[in-house]
Parts: C-alpha cells; sequence; structure tokens
C-alpha cells in the first residue's frame, strides 16, 4: 500500500505547524501534572475518576508526513531532512491472542489522542499460535499488513516486529524469517513510514555472534526490496546487552541504517541497565527501546513510577526512542487496558491501566514532573550502589548477595532495590544463573535466605517457598543451558 497524496499530508503538515505556533504565541506550555502518580504508595497503582484521554498541550511530533522516510545518522534517527527524530509509541501483544486491537479507529486515536507516532505489531514466532509453530501463517501476515495499513492511513510509523522469545535463538527459524522478511519487504517497498525488527529478544544461550550471523542473513533480504528502511537488531539476554552490540556492531553495507534493541521493565531493570544505555550511545551506538514496561520484567507485579519516570528522562536526554508494552486488557500490569474493557476504541481515562494513565500523560505531555532532575542521576558512572535508586537498606535487612549451587549449577542474586510500603520492607533481588558442567535441559536449586519472608513477586522462573529457603526451577525458555551459559535476570521479590 502507497502512502497517501503528497499534498495533502503536506498540507497536513503546514497546518500542525501553523497549530504549534499559535499555542506558543498565546502562552500554552505542554503540562506535566503528575501529582497523582507521586502521591500513590509505592506498589499500590492509584485509581483514577473516569475522563476523557486529554488531546491537548501536546508536545509537536515527527509523523510520516512531516518527517518522511527515516534513516539513521551516527547514533540519531532522523528524517528525510537530516532533522533528529524520536519515536514515541505503543506496541500491540501477541497478535494472534489480542488481534483487536489492530483497527483504524483506535490507530487514528494513538495519533490524535494519545499523541504517539509510532505503533509495534509484535508477532509471535513459537509460542501457542505463533509464526513457526502452530499459528495460521496466512492470517498472521493478514494482521500485520492490516496494521501496517491502518498506521499508514492514521500517520504512524509502523514496526514490523519478529517477536522470539521462548525460540531464544533467532537462528532457530531463520529460513521462515527470509520467507517472511521477503514478502513484507515486497509488499511496504513503497512505503516510507514501515520499520523491520528482525528478533525481538534473543536469549538463554544465544551471544552476539549468533544474532550478527543472523541479522548478517536477513538484513539483506529485507535490503533487495526496501533497500533505505531502518531495520533494529535485537540483543542478548532478552535485549538487554546493548554493551556486546556496541563493542562488535555490524559494519559495512549491513551496518547501514541499523539500530540496536534495548528492553526494560523500570520495577526489575534500573540504574545498572540505565548506565549501560548512556554508555552505548555515549560510544557510537544508535539504540532503539523497543519494549518496555513500568513493572517488573514478568510484565506484571509491583509497578515503579520513580524508575519508570528516570528512564523517560533518560531516553528524553538522548533522543532515544521507545515503545511502551502492551496493547491489551490482559490482567496483568503492563496491559495499558483494564481486564474489564471490551473496547477496541473510543477510549477514556476510565478504561485504562495504571501504566495505561501513566503512558498517556507522557505521550501527551512529555516527562513526568517526578523526572525532573532525573538526568543526573540516570547519567551516573557504572557500579550505581542502592543509595542511588532513592532507597535505604536497614541493618537487619536480608543479605544484599545470596548464592546456592546444585551440582555443576550456581546462582547468585543481589539486592538491586528495596523500598516501604504498608509498614513492610520490601527487597528486589536480580540473580545470574550459571551451568559450570555439560549441557542440561532443566534445572532446580535451593537458596537459603537464613529468616522467615514472604515471596511477594518473581519472574524468569518457578519459585516456591519453605520456611527460610526458596527453591527455584527452570521455566520453557531457561531449561536449555549449554556448557558455560548462563541465564540472567531471574529475579525475585520478598518482603519481611
Amino acid at each position: 500500500m502507497k502512502l497517501s497524496n503528497t499534498k495533502t499530508r503536506t498540507m497536513i503538515g503546514l497546518l500542525a505547524i501553523a497549530a504549534a505556533l499559535l499555542l506558543v504565541i498565546a502562552g500554552c506550555a505542554p503540562t506535566n501534572d503528575n501529582s497523582a502518580q507521586e502521591s500513590a504508595a509505592p506498589g499500590a497503582p492509584e485509581s483514577q475518576e473516569s475522563a476523557p484521554i486529554q488531546e491537548t498541550d501536546k508536545t509537536p511530533i515527527a509523523t510520516p508526513s512531516t518527517a518522511g522516510a527515516l534513516h539513521v545518522e551516527g547514533t540519531q534517527l532522523t528524517g528525510e531532512h537530516g532533522e533528529a527524530v524520536q519515536l514515541r509509541g505503543v506496541s500491540t501483544h501477541g497478535l494472534s491472542w489480542f488481534p483487536q486491537y489492530v483497527n483504524p479507529e483506535f490507530f487514528s486515536e494513538l495519533r490524535t489522542d494519545w499523541n504517539a507516532n509510532v505503533v509495534r505489531l509484535a508477532m509471535y514466532t513459537a509460542e501457542s499460535g505463533g509464526y513457526c509453530t502452530d499459528g495460521d501463517k496466512t492470517s498472521l501476515k493478514q494482521l500485520v499488513t492490516n496494521g501496517v495499513n491502518a498506521a499508514t492511513d492514521a500517520d504512524l510509523y509502523a514496526i514490523i516486529d519478529w517477536h522470539i522469545l521462548s525460540d531464544s535463538n533467532p537462528l532457530q527459524h531463520i529460513d521462515e524469517a527470509k520467507v517472511f522478511f521477503s514478502e513484507m519487504s515486497a509488499t511496504f517497498s513503497e512505503n516510507n513510514n514501515v520499520i523491520y525488527e528482525i528478533c525481538n529478544e534473543p536469549n538463554g544461550s544465544t551471544n552476539w555472534a549468533d544474532i550478527k550471523a543472523y541479522a548478517s542473513e536477513i538484513i539483506p533480504v529485507i535490503r533487495t526490496n526496501s533497500p533505505d528502511a531502518v531495520i533494529v537488531v535485537g540483543t542478548p539476554t532478552w535485549s538487554q546487552d546493548v554493551d556486546k552490540a556496541a563493542a562488535d556492531p555490524l559494519t559495512g553495507e549491513i551496518g547501514e541504517n541499523v539500530m540496536y534493541a534495548l528492553h526494560f521493565y523500570a520495577a526489575t531493570h534500573q540504574q545498572d541497565l540505565r548506565n549501560k544505555l548512556s554508555l552505548a550511545v555515549e560510544g557510537g551506538l544508535p539504540v532503539f527501546v523497543t519494549e518496555f514496561g513500568i513493572c517488573d520484567a514478568s510484565g506484571n507485579g509491583r509497578i515503579d513510577y520513580e524508575s519508570a519516570d528516570q528512564w523517560v528522562a533518560l531516553m528524553d536526554s538522548l533522543n532515544v526512542s521507545y515503545i511502551c508494552w502492551n496493547l491489551s486488557n490482559k490482567n496483568e500490569a503492563s496491559a495499558l487496558f483494564k481486564p474489564d474493557c471490551n473496547k477496541t476504541s473510543g477510549f477514556t481515562e476510565d478504561d485504562l491501566s495504571a501504566e495505561g494513565v501513566w503512558l498517556q500523560g507522557v505521550l501527551s505531555g512529555g516527562a513526568p514532573q517526578s523526572a525532573q532532575g532525573a538526568i543526573a542521576g540516570a547519567n551516573a558512572t557504572t557500579g550505581a550502589t542502592d543509595s542511588q535508586q532513592g532507597t535505604t537498606l536497614s541493618a537487619d535487612s536480608p543479605a544484599q548477595s545470596v548464592e546456592a549451587s546444585e551440582g555443576a549449577i550456581s546462582f547468585t542474586a543481589n539486592v538491586v532495590n528495596s523500598w516501604e510500603a504498608d509498614g513492610n520492607r520490601f527487597y528486589q533481588y536480580s540473580g545470574t544463573l550459571t551451568n559450570n558442567g555439560s549441557s542440561v535441559n532443566g534445572w532446580q536449586l535451593t537458596l537459603s535466605l537464613g529468616a522467615p519472608f514472604t515471596l511477594t513477586d518473581s519472574w524468569n522462573g518457578r519459585f516456591s517457598v519453605a520456611g527460610s529457603d526458596l527453591q527455584i526451577a527452570n521455566v520453557e525458555y531457561n531449561a536449555q543451558l549449554g556448557s558455560g551459559a548462563s541465564a540472567s535476570d531471574i529475579g525475585f521479590i520478598i518482603c519481611t
């Protein structure tokens, strides 16, 4: 599908500029009222009154009709005239599970009511309903096509996301990926608004060499039909290891017009990962945050507004583009709509989850006020202490570092955050498991914390409590570990 008439789009762009000038002349400025979020108790999203989604005081943004086809210059995403561009928007959940949100009416609302300028179309590859497992390939490709067309009509950029997860290594389905991206890039070769994300979250034992090998075969397939399209490449450890990409980026023609993905979930990923982002960009790597949430890495659990606001402040300071997960009414913290909301368009604030309200405010009014002054903290040197997270560990807190082993499997977890709520003290641990022996397909171990506790949340493992012990076992996507391989970000939150 080609874009609409160029003259019409140019007129839209001129009208948008004129409107922005009128706001300046009238003395209007974007508002950043975040008082509801700042007053909320830690871990308890504030209830919201029903109100229309705000449609005023929006920061002007780049769109396909104004910025045209995008390209990469240095670390920066730029428009067709060389101007710096920042994309900010939303991602669908798995298209096979929540296809209803891919519709023209809602995509138009994302542009006009939410002030988004990009939507990410997440097509799972290996889970139930996945493109490479038992999913209907024809239906999934049609959903992607419908999504790009709806985004085009709404003046949004669209990201076609090959959403690997439990398949962990993109090389596993490289043949299917070649066919898919060949078809998609041919279909949208005339579009100026399509970006290709070729491997969502490589994980497990997948290393950067594997990803480079995959990218080196997929990128030429896309370039055959869409030679100038921007392409986003995932990084190891669920797209967190941008430092490894920065140390050894794609080069030559393969590396042109390429960006590298970083994903975060604010309650889990804090100063250490913000440091990675800062250092990577400052070192010359073009980074695109193609997925983030303001809860923990499971996509559920506690919302951390303070960390989320620090992330927004840092990304805005670096002019890094970012996309929030996810468009669904799934009963989890990262879903943007409440579970009992069955609408597919025409949303009001009362229909939104806590994350949805937060995101709509960020997109419409810029970074929340609570993020002011956070840029300096977000740019702190590597090796941030817990005090840099705004928390103070008590003298009788659990051990800052805990270890366990079972045969050749070893596990170490460290406290990365702590806070008080309702008279209780919470501690968030993040750990790495390493296989020091021969390859395994499944693991379990027992972690002794030395005192009674309550497990309030966990991710990337199966957890159970026995007295003062925490028992941890693999989940499907990190069960298989080769010799010397590691699984990171196995995390949990306890209350004492």
